[in-house]
């Protein structure tokens, strides 16, 4: 029989990968792990492909046990991991002995925790991944009792004494702020608010909790557009800044239709998306503009970190003869 990962206390949670790439052109939205960075660290950390699938865990405590000896990694918000009663750290890899309970508890500060396996799981795909989509009821969430089946086993790695941390990998872990900075680039209709547009800049905005996977909804001083005449409905990238006759910003998330018909002031960078899906009900929002060079350059400095650390757990792998199987 094959070894698996038993969900004991499920919350919210969710297997995810990095979504539907290239997927819209057919009416799809992308979906994914709504904090990018973080997903990907965890996969890097488990020596896994970046693209094989892994937890979300959505502000709920979660457990699970698996049948066999597993190397994990917990990455996103902060967090209390224990392995049977033992703190365990996050952003670095965890050894798990089988039958014993892994736990995260107490997220805070931030919305989402990711778990990674070295190896990864089993998961059924969709038009070549496995994350979920509300719309077409695929990929439910997670309920205690369910097992996912492994693709790998590793022996304990952790000193059975002095619990020293096995690995100090030095991973890029991002603030998680009581006010968060979202980075913006002008949206397509920027030129359609005039001076009202600075208003996106100049307070903050209050998250809603009618706000999900699809996109968030911010209360505030909303910028107006100015110009009169109707908007066709059209393509609309994820991160774009909406703005509805009404009183709220809609930020569209990964889970958003590819089309709409309101103006978009701003788009988010690929590096704020990551932040916006942390982003808890009631924290607030200021947003700063970036032109795209910025926004380049902050998202090819962020992959740079993960590159450099997928070199430093590999190295470190190869020294204990780590080797997990091909989990693209």
């Amino acid at each position: 029989m094959a070894d698996t990962l038993a969900i004991r206390t499920a919350g919210i949670v969710t297997v995810q990968d990095l979504g539907r790439v290239g997927r819209s052109r057919y009416g799809l939205p992308a979906g994914g792990a709504a904090d990018q960075h973080s997903a990907r660290i965890a996969n890097v950390l488990c020596g896994n492909d970046d693209r094989a699938p892994l937890l979300e865990i959505t502000a709920l405590d979660f457990a699970c046990v698996p049948s066999a000896d597993i190397l994990v990694a917990v990455t996103g918000a902060p967090a209390d991991v224990t392995v049977e009663g033992g703190v365990r750290p996050q952003w670095e890899p965890v050894s798990v002995s089988a039958g014993e309970t892994l736990r995260v508890t107490g997220i805070r500060r931030g919305l989402r925790v990711y778990l990674a396996v070295l190896g990864s799981f089993e998961a059924d795909y969709l038009q070549g991944s496995c994350a979920p989509d509300t719309i077409l009821g695929f990929g439910p969430a997670l309920s205690s009792g369910d097992e996912l089946v492994l693709r790998t086993a590793c022996p304990p790695l952790d000193h059975p004494f002095s619990r020293i941390p096995l690995f100090r990998l030095n991973a890029p872990v991002p603030s998680f702020p009581t006010t968060w900075t979202i980075d913006v680039t002008d949206g397509p209709d920027r030129a359609e608010f005039k001076d009202t547009g600075s208003r996106l800049f100049e307070a903050p905005f209050t998250v809603s909790p009618r706000s999900n996977h699809i996109g968030l909804r911010l209360q505030g001083d909303v910028p107006r557009r100015v110009t009169q005449g109707e908007i066709l409905s059209r393509g609309v990238p994820i991160g774009a800044v909406e703005v509805p006759a009404g009183d709220e910003l809609l930020v569209l998330h990964r889970g958003r239709g590819v089309t709409a018909g309101y103006p978009v002031l701003a788009v988010v960078t690929a590096t704020g998306l990551s932040a916006l899906g942390q982003v808890r009900p009631g924290q607030t929002i200021r947003f700063r503009h970036r032109t795209l060079d910025q926004a380049v350059t902050a998202h090819r400095a962020q992959r740079g970190a993960v590159d450099a650390l997928r070199t430093r757990v590999r190295t470190a792998f190869d020294a204990l003869r780590i080797r997990a199987p091909d989990t693209a």
